[in-house]
């Protein structure tokens, strides 16, 4: 005669801790997924955005200092406090510059009389190089030729920067490399 195997009680699992508790999550569900890969992708984005800035000056006033513009004018940048200010740096052989060309003419048109977006073109060795940069991508906001040192006075060293001033004329922050029309108009209204 065989004996009766013993009766077992179910094994339950015991409860999962720490890292394999956040594992199990993240394999299990695809929302808490999406979650933490968006998390870590806009930490890395923020990240190599302070690292790209991290020599560019912030909180004190923007220089004073005049610029001439393509038309023959000139501008001091002290006459532009009252409204806050995008003031975006690109050099006629930046690609990436003439990518987000566009971007500055419709955040101008966005932002209207609320604010001020002038380009101050640097790196060059014509006026004739500029001149044909704004041609060839139909650039409708004004345009400051750099002479002067100024971007080199706020630490760029890389196109396209774009600083972001206060109605004060206080530097409030700035962003290297290709920004949307969307991030452009925030930052300088906000």
């Amino acid at each position: 005669m065989s004996t009766p195997a013993p009766q077992t009680e179910p094994v339950t699992p015991a409860p999962l801790s720490g890292w394999r508790r956040w594992k199990h999550a993240y394999d299990s569900r695809p929302l808490v997924r999406w979650a933490f890969d968006l998390g870590l992708l806009f930490l890395i984005f923020v990240s190599v955005g302070v690292w790209q800035t991290r020599a560019h000056v912030r909180g004190g006033p923007i220089p004073a200092v005049t610029l001439k513009a393509l038309d023959g004018q000139t501008v001091s940048l002290e006459s532009l406090k009252g409204k806050p200010t995008l003031l975006a740096f690109w050099a006629p052989w930046c690609t990436v510059c003439e990518t987000e060309s566009r971007n500055l003419g419709w955040a101008r048109s966005l932002v209207g009389d609320r604010a001020n977006v002038i380009s101050v073109a640097t790196s060059w060795e014509q006026p004739s190089q500029v001149t044909a940069y704004t041609q060839r991508n139909g650039v409708d906001y004004p345009v400051l030729l750099d002479d002067s040192g100024l971007a080199d006075s706020l630490h760029i060293s890389s196109f396209p920067t774009v600083y972001f001033v206060d109605a004060q004329g206080h530097i409030k922050g700035s962003v290297v490399g290709y920004t949307t029309t969307f991030g452009l108009v925030l930052r300088t209204l906000f």
